[in-house]
């Protein structure tokens, strides 16, 4: 009898860790982003210098305070998407990460899909948000626009060493 109480025990003990740990990962440490001037979705310029703000309506983003991975944004802009390949800096290896499903405005697999048929476009939003870390933007033709941090190119790989099974 001792036996049961102690494996029912273990496994309580397990599913209420399961719980917290689901719930730690998807909704706690998330934050509403205030978009305040000096804070607000801006793009690199193709002739160099800072970030320029771009013109948005209806934003709303969300961020992490445990990693910088865990911006996202969603947003609507009036500028054209050919002003903006002219003008801003384009980012050819843009991967959008996924968000928490109750983030229901961020949908990484159809940005992804929009960004490889071209029906979207990506610009460099901020290079070194973190270390190693950019902020992206993805605008559609119909002016839905996308933001999202991902690793960049400056953090070094992380190299295994081979194992031979060789005699």
């Amino acid at each position: 009898m001792n036996g049961k109480w102690v494996a029912g025990g273990l496994v309580l003990t397990g599913v209420i860790g399961g719980i917290v740990l689901y719930w730690l990962q998807v909704y706690a440490y998330y934050d509403d982003v205030a978009f305040t001037p000096g804070a607000e979705i801006s793009l690199v310029p193709v002739t160099g210098g800072a970030p320029q703000p771009l013109l948005v309506d209806a934003i709303q983003g969300i961020d992490g305070s445990n990693s910088p991975l865990r911006f996202r944004a969603c947003f609507i802009t009036s500028v054209s998407l050919a002003t903006l390949t002219e003008t801003y800096v384009i980012q050819p290896d843009a991967i959008p990460l996924t968000a928490p499903r109750w983030f229901e405005c961020f949908d990484a697999a159809a940005i992804g899909a929009a960004l490889e048929s071209g029906e979207a476009v990506a610009f460099l939003s901020q290079p070194e948000v973190s270390r190693g870390i950019d902020r992206v933007v993805a605008v559609f033709g119909d002016g839905r626009a996308f933001a999202w941090h991902q690793p960049n190119a400056t953090l070094p790989s992380i190299s295994l060493p081979s194992i031979s099974l060789k005699d």
